[in-house]
């Protein structure tokens, strides 16, 4: 008999192993593989590959890396697999703004075995990487045609580093027109950090909008804000609250009047590829994630892809290499006298730009489209299901949609037990979600909680964890002690750090884990 998810609280227990590192698992001597040596032959012909090495470039000592038997390294990492979340584990809906959604297999697959992808050298003359050469222009091609941009660049690691790639070109276009008083840029506090923080870092003086009445930046406050120091608008649209601003075109045209640029943070694209472009808009720059919103995972410091897409009086200011197509072959252009540089090795996260070439391809402009409105659809529901539990409180709610994702607010748990959002996510830990994101600071929302489900859920995904929710709000008010408690079913107790938690006791490499404990200030 089919389950009712809109009533079922799911058994779940996360594994527990008493696990080692791998450091402390080291067996001197012990090995995974035992690398042949090469005949002496070949010795005689080449040499043994290390006097060819200069003195200065060699290891005093080779290094101390663990020293594992093969079944000791797969039980190791098994058991480490087994103590993580992910939307192969279970629905992936609670860390708003970064669209987090399933990626196909296929697009799994592909990468991480086809040979073209996996065996190739980033040092290989460009006419034996045609077929990859050609799956970046081609995908550049089609996030210019679903941007309406002109140009596009892969190199970023993610949405940040783009936004940060994108500062960078909005100062060497005004200083190579010879304007260097344009230092400031101005952003909104609900649009994602990075559009504070990467022009922050670029060197600018950041001018932050608060919100109206409506959670929208006022246009008379931009006005205000705006003038002939103004370098550019950072902005996000829908912003991390999910509502998007419909008079987007007023503001650019503003900071157009001063002659400022305007760049579009469209990490938040889920809800509108496919129906609405930055082009028609106005903007100059934007980014999109490669990553999530164009399949693969979550990168979490790791595999991200930062798209910067521009109108094509800022193409020359890209990194290099690019990419070209001169009708018969493609090549990698790096004679751009005012680029930027390169603010990465080779092409950046290249199977990243595969998946993304694969997702698009499968789905076309018809699906694209489709999974942004699956993905409002969601959010609709997922709005109307929270809206009836008691605790919460959707702040600007009065006459606003969201679009792909929304920013709850506890505050009325709060007020009535005390209970925090970082409270109920310890929680939700126990029903199987990862953790909820809290959003980011200042807490503008009181005791934030930001979703999004993307088009990748099911109804039954939607309304497992809307019972969850319920059932968590409920024992804030009737079990306390459940909450004071929780997590009960995770492989560690208390997964949040507190005030008491300090630098010195952490640890992030093994070589300070031993500091830490030959100092004392960790007892692990």
């Amino acid at each position: 008999m089919r389950r009712d998810y809109d009533t079922y609280l799911r058994q779940f227990h996360e594994a527990k192993w008493d696990e080692e590192l791998i450091f402390e698992l080291s067996v001197p001597g012990e090995r995974g593989i035992l690398v042949p040596q090469p005949d002496e032959e070949i010795v005689n012909e080449v040499g043994n590959g290390i006097d060819r090495i200069p003195e200065t470039m060699r290891r005093k000592k080779l290094p101390e890396l663990p020293e594992l038997s093969q079944p000791r390294i797969n039980r190791h990492y098994l058991r480490l697999t087994q103590e993580i979340m992910g939307m192969d584990v279970a629905p992936d809906i609670c860390e708003g703004t970064c669209t987090m959604k399933y990626s196909p297999k296929v697009q799994e697959h592909m990468v991480a075995h086809n040979p073209g992808l996996v065996d190739i050298h980033p040092y290989q003359d460009p006419d034996t990487l045609q077929g990859l050469l050609e799956i970046y222009k081609k995908t550049e091609n089609m996030v210019c045609e679903i941007s309406g941009m002109d140009a596009f660049n892969f190199h970023a690691g993610g949405g940040a580093a783009a936004c940060y790639l994108g500062a960078c070109i909005v100062r060497e276009y005004f200083h190579s027109k010879g304007d260097d008083k344009r230092d400031e840029i101005i952003t909104t506090i609900f649009s994602h950090p990075c559009d504070a923080g990467a022009p922050a870092t670029a060197g600018f003086k950041v001018i932050t909008l608060m919100p109206g009445e409506d959670g929208l930046p006022e246009l008379g406050a931009l006005k205000e804000a705006l003038s002939e120091r103004t370098a550019a608008i950072f902005v996000t649209n829908p912003e991390d609250t999910g509502i998007f601003n419909p008079h987007i075109q007023e503001y650019v045209e503003a900071a157009h009047e001063v002659g400022a640029l305007c760049y579009y943070d469209q990490a938040n694209v889920n809800g509108i590829m496919g129906i609405t472009r930055a082009r028609e808009t106005g903007f100059d720059l934007i980014h999109y994630n490669l990553h999530k919103t164009f399949s693969s995972p979550h990168g979490g410091m790791g595999p991200g892809c930062g798209a910067l897409g521009v109108r094509e009086f800022l193409k020359p200011y890209l990194p290099v290499p690019r990419v070209e197509h001169d009708g018969e072959r493609y090549t990698l252009d790096s004679d751009c006298p005012q680029s930027c540089g390169k603010i990465r090795e080779f092409l950046g996260n290249t199977h990243v730009v595969a998946r993304a070439y694969m997702w698009i391809m499968q789905l076309g402009a018809e699906g694209i489209k489709e999974a942004a409105v699956c993905s409002v659809l969601n959010n609709q529901y997922l709005m109307k299901k929270l809206s009836e539990i008691k605790g919460i409180e959707i702040m600007f709610a009065e006459g606003k949609r969201r679009l792909e994702q929304c920013r709850y607010s506890w505050g009325p748990l709060f007020e009535d037990t005390g209970f925090t959002s970082l409270d109920v996510s310890k929680r939700l830990i126990d029903f199987g979600y990862e953790h909820i994101w809290l959003s980011h600071h200042p807490f503008l929302v009181p005791e934030p909680m930001t979703l999004e489900p993307t088009e990748s859920n099911s109804k039954d995904d939607l309304d497992e964890l809307v019972c969850a929710i319920r059932e968590v709000a409920r024992e804030c008010y009737e079990e306390p002690e459940l909450i004071k408690g929780a997590p009960f079913h995770a492989p560690i107790h208390d997964v949040y750090c507190d005030e008491n938690n300090t630098l010195d006791k952490i640890a992030v490499t093994y070589r300070q884990l031993q500091k830490r404990r030959a100092a004392g200030t960790i007892h692990v």
